[in-house]
């Protein structure tokens, strides 16, 4: 565990998370969801490592990568030919459930500490937002949260830092009340472009890149840190 200014986290009331590669481990059911969008319109299906490498822009980000078979979305896609794949994805990943998906270790048990020590808790995620009501439900944490935003709940999405400052608005919060938690570079830049502090995840979703790199406050690969730097309950 990497903290840069202790200190920065002593005024917290409210926690945003990000959801995929944060709290949850989805990348099985996104990728067969994707894989079998690909095989409808008759495209080689990537491999889950590499859909893994995709995640975290929301999911026409997402089926843009799939057809381009690469990180970099080919700019020559025609839009009918993106919009009947989203809605191929759209299909799988809403009728195969969500037996796949898991959450991560400690994540309950963190998040019901935090809670009961009188925190706020948030999610802020790319993730289209008619996805994650039931997958909440069905990982059996959706009493936890007291806002849910999905990725169309705003006119633009993280590393925006519109959802960010809706929450601070809401609850009349300081920038030094509010911290954001995530595994991916677009979670720390919306961090920043609100002026907040933020937790960098290492063993989510980053694009194959140092989560590190982005600069947030505390770089750990164990969720239970939080409860150390925030309650002083020793997880280690």
């Amino acid at each position: 565990m990497a903290v840069k200014n202790r200190c920065q986290f002593g005024a917290v009331k409210y926690i945003a998370f990000d959801l995929d590669g944060t709290l949850i481990d989805s990348v099985p059911e996104l990728a067969v969801a994707v894989q079998m969008a690909m095989t409808d319109l008759g495209r080689t299906p990537p491999a889950a490592e590499k859909v893994r490498t995709w995640v975290g822009n929301g999911a026409d980000v997402l089926i843009g990568r799939a057809l381009s078979d690469s990180i970099e979305v080919d700019p020559e896609l025609p839009d009918a030919l993106r919009a009947e794949a989203r809605a191929r994805f759209d299909f799988h990943y809403h009728n195969n459930g969500h037996e796949g998906t898991k959450v991560y270790d400690d994540v309950i048990e963190t998040l019901q500490t935090l809670k009961a020590s009188g925190y706020q808790l948030g999610i802020i995620t790319n993730k289209p937002s008619q996805f994650v009501p039931d997958i909440l439900a069905e990982l059996g944490i959706d009493s936890l949260f007291d806002d849910v935003f999905g990725g169309d709940a705003f006119p633009v999405k993280k590393p925006d830092p519109m959802p960010l400052n809706h929450l601070r608005e809401k609850y009349g919060l300081a920038q030094d009340e509010l911290m954001m938690v995530g595994d991916s570079r677009n979670d720390i830049l919306a961090a920043k472009n609100a002026g907040i502090a933020s937790v960098g995840l290492t063993y989510g979703y980053n694009y194959g890149e140092s989560i590190a790199i982005s600069g947030p406050e505390l770089v750990t690969g164990q969720f239970a840190d939080l409860l150390t730097v925030l309650t002083g309950v020793k997880t280690r």
